[in-house]
């Protein structure tokens, strides 16, 4: 069944719903599902899972890899993430998520906006919204992580917020140094300069991301970006 919109859309209405009628958002993405035609959430997003690029993402993805995901707000960078995290953890592999952005509360929801209840990852799972969040903070909570953990860090602008963290391009190369000895893969969520411009270029690339300070994008091995329903991956540089 053909969607009226990108699921990333819907998902932003059932946002809007849920706000304007002061109902919970598990409530409000199924009112969305209903008008689309099916009986719950669950079962839209599960009809939909084939095409989701979470699973494909991971599937490009080697032991030890960066990559940078990068969107303007609203365009589902953040639940793309999750989704990686999901498909991973699905395979039975660990998932960690690391936020400067997100509450526990809020990320409860992104997992009902994915059609997924976090429950059923508790054992593979680990969420973090420390104000603490820099590269050894992630390192240090990792510990001594299986080969192929996913690590979402949302978003790459925010780990030299304080002064007293080491530069950007420092924090990178620590994780890309991790990443390598312990088989991880890290996702970096990252903003997008305001001056994209989709009337020019349908998608932002690597020039438009937003780097308040210094950063060598060689460091990454892959990138995704996303707009309006559309994505593209390839290697990075």
């Amino acid at each position: 069944m053909k969607l009226s919109a990108p699921i990333y859309r819907l998902k932003r209405q059932a946002r809007l719903l849920s706000r304007a009628q002061a109902i919970p958002l598990h409530q409000a993405l199924n009112a969305i599902a209903r008008n689309e035609g099916f009986d719950s959430w669950s079962l839209l997003a599960h009809s939909v899972s084939h095409i989701q690029p979470g699973k494909a993402l991971i599937d490009a993805l080697q032991p030890g890899d960066l990559m940078l995901l990068g969107a303007r707000p609203g365009h589902g960078k953040t639940l793309l993430g999750l989704e990686m995290a999901v498909a991973a953890m699905k395979t039975g592999r660990r998932g960690a998520f690391f936020t400067l952005e997100f509450a526990e509360t809020d990320i409860a929801k992104s997992f009902a906006a994915i059609g997924e209840a976090p429950e059923a990852f508790a054992e593979r799972f680990y969420f973090d919204a420390s104000d603490d969040i820099d590269a050894d903070y992630v390192i240090a909570r990792l510990g001594v992580s299986p080969p192929g953990t996913i690590v979402v860090i949302d978003y790459l602008q925010l780990l030299d917020q304080k002064r007293e963290n080491p530069e950007l391009s420092e924090q990178v190369k620590t994780l890309k140094t991790f990443a390598q000895a312990r088989g991880a893969i890290i996702v970096f969520i990252s903003q997008i300069d305001r001056r994209f411009d989709p009337a020019q270029r349908p998608l932002p690339d690597a020039s438009d991301i937003r780097l308040p300070n210094p950063l060598d994008l060689t460091l990454f091995d892959k990138t995704c970006f996303l707009h309006d329903g559309q994505i593209s991956i390839g290697p990075a540089g």
